[in-house]
């Protein structure tokens, strides 16, 4: 698996979800079949989330992963049901692509929800993936991918390490 997965690390969630967004669009215009999903639309300002809805990259369809009020108990508003249908909608754009991009790995993922079914299908497929990690869940994501490339904030790194993996 080592050099199949690449993070990237050292900025906010919005830097690097712009980052993603240049590096899809520079590869799709490449040529390259892209697949996954982008965090967009921060909620409101006193969310404890960094987002509010997932874009997939295949069909550009918007899952809102927002809920309006946060569940008792809890200040986080993730809506793990749009998140798990925006996965379910990623899973069928993976089919023959070349890189899945994902936008996180975070609470959901760390206990094998959310977007970890395409995460998992992207690793069993041997296909390239980008993605970024929540620093709560780190040791959960180095659990899952030990050996993941890093990589540094910085389109010219990103698509470097893509071209290398393409080869």
């Amino acid at each position: 698996m080592a050099g199949r997965i690449a993070v990237v690390d050292g900025a906010d969630s919005e830097t690097i979800q712009r980052l993603f967004a240049a590096v899809v669009a520079d590869l799709k215009a490449e040529g390259i079949k892209v697949a996954g999903a982008l965090a967009e639309a921060p909620p409101l300002p006193d969310s404890t989330c960094s987002a509010g809805l997932l874009r997939t990259l295949g069909t550009g369809e918007a899952y809102s992963i927002h809920m309006d009020a946060a569940p008792a108990g809890t200040s986080c508003h993730l809506d793990a049901r749009g998140v798990e249908r925006a996965c379910a909608a990623v899973l069928g754009d993976m089919r023959d692509c070349d890189l899945v991009v994902l936008s996180k790995f975070g609470k959901l993922e760390a206990v094998g929800e959310g977007l970890f079914p395409a995460f998992a299908a992207s690793v069993a497929a041997g296909t390239p993936t980008l993605t970024t990690v929540s620093a709560r869940h780190r040791q959960a994501w180095l659990a899952f991918a030990p050996d993941a490339d890093l990589v540094d904030v910085d389109i010219a790194a990103v698509k470097r390490w893509w071209h290398q993996v393409a080869r």
